[in-house]
């Protein structure tokens, strides 16, 4: 059972720049993801135990919703204050946390497919713990090769 809840993110500003992407939380704090997300085409498996963050871009690109999957450390005060949402899912659990954006939990791993289409804009997510980090930008992938 869980001990955190879920949460609804808000719309946050966004700068995309040549080395990362700056998210302004709506309390004017920032945070900064380093390096140019790796493409990724298909549904995404992030390692085990990550914590991982997903964002999806507004076609303006300078904003964007970030919601953090299976986060148990943040409380729910502070994601509200912050704009950022949660969502909890169990394993086996499947929820489609913004249009067009699926997250599946695949024991501690969370399989993320995202339709940048049906999203209507760019869906970035972001995986990391205290000894490292990986970004990738998801693209719908073929119908028949999904997990490559």
């Amino acid at each position: 059972m869980s001990y955190r809840n879920d949460v609804a993110p808000e719309t946050l500003p966004v700068d995309l720049t040549p080395d990362g992407v700056v998210l302004t939380y709506a309390d004017g704090r920032e945070t900064f993801y380093n390096g140019v997300p790796e493409r990724h085409e298909g549904t995404l498996r992030t390692n085990p135990g990550m914590h991982v963050q997903v964002l999806v871009l507004a076609p303006t690109e300078t904003e964007g919703v970030m919601c953090y999957v299976n986060d148990r450390n943040t409380h729910d005060d502070i994601l509200e204050s912050t704009g950022v949402g949660r969502v909890m899912l169990e394993p086996g659990e499947e929820a489609e946390i913004f249009p067009g954006v699926t997250v599946e939990m695949d024991g501690y791993a969370a399989e993320i497919t995202a339709d940048p289409e049906v999203a209507r804009g760019r869906v970035l997510v972001f995986e990391e713990d205290e000894a490292s980090e990986y970004s990738f930008e998801l693209f719908a992938g073929d119908d028949g090769d999904e997990n490559e």
